[in-house]
């Protein structure tokens, strides 16, 4: 029993060792994103693209990200959650995220609905309150109504902030 206590003690001690790292601070970025969807014709859009992430440790987080992209009377949305995980060390920090969720397509007279997954990342600079987030580049992929489509990407840039 005391060997017992003992171990349990010191798995106690080095999980607090662990914890005591500074995570980083909740982030929210928000700017222009550019939407390339279809095998063929290809649909290409402008919008926006918004996210916000929590860092549970120092190296992994949870991220929401949100978009929208329009051309041609045509609508693209997404909404999509996961992982992220990012080196936050010095003023830039690369990161990297598989996110899944939802996606919206639609028209003046109707619309769709179907899942979204997109991986990829990108790279933020600067380390203070307010950063910007140089590239983040997506490989997206959706399924509507039983069809999957593969060949679709997302590249997005803006202004990243810090709480």
């Amino acid at each position: 029993m005391r060997k017992f206590l003992g171990v349990s003690l010191f798995v106690c001690l080095v999980s607090l060792a662990g914890v005591a790292q500074e995570t980083p601070k909740p982030e929210v970025f928000g700017g222009y994103q550019f939407t390339t969807l279809g095998p063929s014709p290809r649909w290409n859009a402008s919008g926006w693209n918004g996210s916000a992430s929590m860092y549970i440790t120092r190296w992994v987080g949870v991220t929401g990200d949100f978009s929208g992209a329009y051309s041609s009377g045509l609508s693209f949305h997404t909404y999509t959650f996961g992982p992220v995980v990012s080196t936050h060390k010095g003023r830039i920090s690369p990161f990297a995220h598989a996110l899944f969720g939802g996606a919206h397509a639609s028209d003046s007279v109707s619309g769709t609905s179907g899942f979204a997954m997109q991986f990829g990342g990108g790279v933020d600079v600067g380390h203070k309150q307010f950063a910007l987030r140089l590239v983040q580049a997506d490989w997206l992929i959706t399924r509507f109504s039983g069809f999957t489509d593969k060949n679709n990407a997302r590249v997005s840039t803006g202004i990243l902030m810090r709480f």
